[in-house]
């Protein structure tokens, strides 16, 4: 069953950081772009950040520009998204979604999902 599975998610205090992993299993990442979203209480899922297949295209959503850093290891079959200088306005869960052809931050065109990881930002 082709599955990606999101890890990472913590409780950490406004300014911390936080990196999460996105691994694919029974498929391999590196023919997909790979887009991460959020989801918080109430609102709408949003996307956050995605990068092409080979990791030469990336884009961020404007509240995260200069603090989130999205990378690939394609023989790891993993995807990170590094979160630094995190803000209570950060919480959310955090999903991960693999889209056959170019990277975006619209959920739609994305076919495989995570379940989600929790991101708590608080002091």
């Amino acid at each position: 069953q082709l599955q990606l599975v999101e890890s990472g998610g913590d409780l950490v205090q406004p300014g911390g950081s936080l990196r999460l992993s996105c691994e694919a299993s029974a498929f391999t990442l590196d023919s997909y772009a790979i887009g991460w979203f959020r989801q918080a209480p109430g609102k709408e899922r949003e996307g956050v950040s995605c990068i092409s297949s080979s990791g030469g295209s990336t884009n961020y959503a404007d509240p995260v520009k200069g603090r989130f850093t999205i990378s690939r290891d394609n023989a790891k079959n993993t995807v990170y998204l590094q979160m630094n200088n995190l803000k209570p306005e950060d919480t959310a869960v955090y999903y991960c979604a693999a889209r056959a052809i170019g990277p975006s931050l619209n959920p739609r065109g994305h076919y495989y999902w995570g379940q989600g990881t929790q991101v708590t930002v608080s002091s």
